[in-house]
């Protein structure tokens, strides 16, 4: 089994984390899997949507390559999912959302979940992602940790003082979530998942914290098998029409050369 892990971190700056989360994957990968990581320059370093969109429009793009290079799975590795939709109604083979799978999977562990980004720009995005999986009423909180992904660099590069700061930063922003009631902490980012992945049972208060990185890609592996099995894909109905070759093309075609220099044709005319 072949994974595709879209990151949305370039493989220069955050090359540290890059190589501590493939390392990771691969070292929690059922036998016989085998998971890619893939980086996006420029990476996603202007929290705010339009910055969002861009990496989706990459992200989209590099998906429907990995279909084509014969990958078994695609995971948009970034809780924001930003594309995931679009995506899934691309490829045949199955698109897992870093974000969707573990909301879902939080949401079988408690009743109530808290959830800690990186930056408070998010928060309104996330609890977004909530509404639009149908969990919007479970969400407890969101918080920012006030943080950029470079502060992670050293922690992924071994300091242990790094990560014991970055460990007591996570948990002091996850408390106040607790005592307002939440039962489950979701780290709403596959780099604070990452950092709580060498921490076995780690909770804050009587709270599980998810691993967001380690269920995106045994829900990938889940959705390989379930595929394999009986040929189960996503509803081909509204929610995710397969979009047709033609389409895809426009997109790619898009996507590597700017919308300036796209220029279709609709049944053989040039477009009016």
């Amino acid at each position: 089994m072949r994974i595709f892990w879209q990151s949305f971190l370039d493989k220069t700056i955050g090359a540290a984390y890059l190589r501590r989360l493939e390392d990771y994957l691969n070292g929690i990968a059922a036998a016989g899997t085998q998971v890619e990581v893939s980086g996006i320059s420029p990476p996603d370093r202007d929290f705010g949507r339009l910055a969002e969109f861009r990496c989706a429009i990459h992200a989209i793009d590099a998906g429907i390559g990995a279909e084509e290079a014969g990958y078994d799975a695609v995971v948009m590795g970034h809780f924001q999912d930003p594309g995931l939709y679009e995506l899934r109604s691309a490829l045949r083979i199955p698109v897992v959302g870093a974000g969707e799978a573990t909301l879902h999977t939080a949401s079988q562990l408690g009743r109530r979940l808290g959830l800690v980004t990186l930056d408070r720009a998010f928060e309104v995005w996330h609890h977004e992602q909530a509404e639009l999986y149908g969990l919007g009423r479970r969400i407890q909180g969101v918080v920012g940790m006030g943080c950029r992904p470079e502060d992670f660099n050293a922690c992924f590069a071994g300091d242990a003082i790094a990560r014991d700061q970055l460990l007591r930063d996570f948990t002091a922003c996850a408390m106040p979530l607790v005592e307002a009631g939440a039962d489950v902490i979701v780290p709403a980012g596959v780099l604070p998942g990452l950092l709580i992945g060498g921490e076995p049972g780690f909770v804050v208060g009587y709270a599980p914290v998810v691993n967001c990185a380690a269920v995106a890609l045994k829900s990938a592996e889940m959705w390989v098998q379930l595929r394999a099995l009986s040929g189960l894909e996503p509803s081909r109905g509204p929610s995710f029409a397969l979009a047709n070759e033609r389409a895809k093309a426009d997109f790619r075609q898009a996507a590597a050369h700017g919308l300036h220099s796209f220029n279709p044709t609709i049944n053989g005319a040039d477009q009016q």
